[in-house]
């Protein structure tokens, strides 16, 4: 019996290709979750340390900004949602639809990101660049009215850069994939009976997103413990 041209030669048919993609992404993400809970166990010891140093670390952040990406990010999982479930269904026009609005939000993401690192710059808090213990805001006042920054708050500020910049990786790995696929979709490639690369992306889109929600709760809200 002939196999369809989407089931690779290693495979016997199309539900053990299924199966074994299915199970190298959740062995790939279970790598991932060990090297971000390496990084979150490393940042929650720091922060039992010196807790006060943290909690105007997270003060120094732009709230607003990282409340605006987490809604940017929550709403591309939905989008993602619906391209997947618009493949099972076979219907690659809205894949391609949702496709695009995902991939949007993912730049969206990196834009406003990359915007908040100018501003994080601008505010002298990038450890071994322009660090300073002394705020933009006091830096006019006579020493007696300045708040200087606890000298530790660097160290949050190290966990801060580290964290949110090797989830921005992801993001730009993810939409890589996604213009992939994307192009794959618009040729065809895809069906009702073939879809499990837009179910793979989906997965890993949804694991990122899940970082980031874990992410902005221990980085930007820390200054409401």
């Amino acid at each position: 019996m002939t196999k369809p041209a989407y089931v690779e030669q290693q495979f016997e048919d199309i539900e053990q290709q299924t199966h074994a993609a299915t199970l190298g992404m959740w062995v790939f993400l279970s790598t991932e979750i060990l090297f971000f809970g390496v990084l979150f166990c490393s940042y929650m010891t720091c922060r039992t340390r010196w807790p006060d140093a943290f909690r105007h670390g997270s003060e120094d952040l732009f709230l607003w900004i990282g409340g605006i990406n987490t809604a940017v990010l929550l709403t591309s999982s939905l989008f993602m949602a619906l391209a997947v479930r618009s493949a099972a269904r076979g219907d690659n026009r809205r894949v391609a639809i949702w496709l695009c609005i995902t991939t949007a939000f993912g730049v969206a993401f990196l834009g406003i990101k990359g915007f908040e690192y100018a501003q994080d710059a601008k505010e002298r808090l990038i450890p071994e660049y322009n660090f300073s213990t002394i705020s933009t805001e006091d830096a006019g006042k006579p020493p007696s009215k300045q708040d200087p920054r606890p000298q530790q708050e660097q160290l949050f500020m190290v966990f801060y850069f580290i964290m949110t910049g090797f989830h921005a990786l992801h993001m730009l790995a993810g939409v890589g994939v996604l213009l992939v696929l994307l192009i794959m979709t618009l040729r065809g490639r895809f069906s009702a009976e073939y879809h499990n690369p837009i179910e793979i992306a989906g997965l890993y889109w949804h694991f990122v997103d899940i970082v980031w929600v874990f992410l902005y709760p221990a980085l930007y809200l820390l200054r409401q413990a």
